[in-house]
């Protein structure tokens, strides 16, 4: 019971992060004026769609000027336009929570459609795709390997994955696409140097996914040795950390075999920061990679915010920053109760 509610407790701070977040997201947005250019924009998109379909039904000009004239009054009312923008923080917030944002400028999904929503809803997955296996490799080589290195500290692999690891870190993600591109699909001509699939796409499900496959090799294999060196050596000092605590030299004193040592005493106890960073990780991945996916062209959400900040799409901003939030928010939870069930040390 103590345990439930403190959780609730926890998962309602969360929420109100959510609420500031979009709270002062808003005000910084009203007070710029980006609220106001954002909304009249959408009016004036729709009015020109609705002035379009006039044009086939009525054949004389003032009248449509005047019909016009008065849905565009009813657009700004509705919207909030003929209010000052501190009055429609309430609205703004929950048209953004509804992700309510109208359409993008000059994004589309591959079926034609501009409203923001269906965007999100279809490049996320590609993100999951290939950002999220990319992060997800990666932290498995670096908790296999780290763990296996992390017992023999000094060693010849010790000092192999150390140097690879500052190696890793060190080098861009970008500048390593444009070598494999240059390398695997200009040079020796393996590997298609971007997109998902091939022009034109395979209609046959085994024949496309393969397809996937082949194009995903290059961006992957970017990001796993980018990321995967400080997750090795991120998984090493915490395990060498906690093997030199008191409670393992005593689980050892005891004459337990060293296995047992380092599943309980060890792994377990090291754990929750390793688990931090590998849930926070892929959370974060969810938002894509914005230069990754812009060098080898793969559509998702990090190539979906980069061409919203090039054409200065307001309302595609918002609704990214919200759910990069809402995403985070949702990994903080899920931590708050696996802290709880791995480390019997964590009370509440």
């Amino acid at each position: 019971m103590r345990l439930g509610r403190s959780l609730l407790i926890k998962a309602l701070s969360l929420l109100m992060v959510v609420i500031i977040t979009l709270l002062l997201m808003n005000v910084i947005l009203g007070a710029t004026g980006f609220s106001d250019r954002m909304l009249s924009a959408l009016v004036n998109e729709q009015v020109r769609v609705y002035r379009q379909g006039l044009l086939g039904t009525i054949s004389n000009p003032d009248e449509i000027t005047r019909i016009v004239a008065e849905y565009e009054l009813t657009l700004r009312t509705a919207y909030g336009l003929d209010k000052p923008w501190i009055m429609r923080l309430p609205q703004m917030i929950w048209r953004v929570m509804t992700f309510d944002l109208g359409e993008a400028k000059t994004s589309q999904t591959f079926t034609g459609s501009t409203l923001i929503k269906d965007l999100i809803a279809e490049r996320l997955p590609k993100s999951v795709l290939l950002i999220t296996t990319s992060v997800g490799i990666s932290a498995l080589l670096g908790i296999v390997v780290g763990t296996k290195i992390a017992t023999k500290p000094g060693s010849r692999l010790d000092r192999f994955f150390s140097n690879y690891s500052a190696f890793s870190y060190a080098i861009p993600t970008w500048w390593t696409g444009l070598l494999f591109i240059m390398i695997f699909a200009v040079f020796l001509r393996v590997l298609p140097p971007g997109g998902m699939y091939s022009a034109p796409p395979p209609t046959e499900p085994a024949a496309r996914l393969m397809d996937l496959l082949w194009h995903a090799i290059l961006p992957i294999s970017t990001l796993v040795l980018a990321l995967s060196g400080s997750w090795i050596y991120l998984t090493r000092t915490m395990v060498l950390n906690t093997a030199q605590q008191d409670f393992v030299n005593v689980a050892r004193a005891k004459g337990l075999p060293e296995n047992m040592v380092m599943r309980r005493y060890i792994i377990r106890v090291a754990a929750p920061p390793i688990l931090t960073n590998v849930i926070l990780g892929l959370a974060g991945s969810l938002g894509g990679a914005i230069l990754t996916e812009t060098v080898f062209g793969w559509p998702g959400m990090g190539l979906l915010y980069w061409n919203a900040i090039v054409t200065v799409d307001e309302g595609l901003i918002i609704a990214l920053t919200f759910i990069y939030t809402l995403i985070y928010v949702i990994a903080r939870m899920i931590l708050e109760v696996l802290y709880v069930i791995l480390d019997p040390r964590v009370e509440y």
